[in-house]
């Protein structure tokens, strides 16, 4: 929650709290990323907590979202650089990509497992 908090912070501070000052805009940033650290320790204690099943089933849902991540980024990557799509790529279509693989991995893998 923390982390969410601070990129909403960082993304709309600049326009609607203070005149995009590169200071506040460097510190947001900064308290951003030490957040982001403490949600990459806080999922890791989590996923330690979990019993073996569940510990499978995220598993296969964070390795199959990695690869089509990094494959699925990549090559919209590549359309955006040879312009064979007609906008620009945005890492937010990444980032949705990225939530709706996990969380059909996480689904299915429960329903296998069931």
């Amino acid at each position: 929650m923390a982390w969410v908090l601070t990129m909403a912070l960082i993304a709309f501070g600049p326009k609607f709290l203070w005149d995009n000052n590169d200071t506040l805009n460097l510190v947001g940033i900064l308290v951003n990323f030490l957040a982001g650290i403490g949600m990459i320790l806080a999922n890791k204690k989590h996923l330690n907590d979990l019993d073996e099943l569940q510990r499978k089933i995220q598993l296969e849902a964070m390795a199959i979202t990695l690869g089509i991540a990094v494959v699925a980024g990549l090559s919209y990557s590549m359309l955006d650089v040879w312009n064979l799509i007609s906008f620009d790529a945005e890492i937010s279509h990444l980032v949705i990509i990225i939530g709706l693989t996990y969380l059909t991995g996480t689904i299915v893998g429960n329903l296998r497992y069931r």
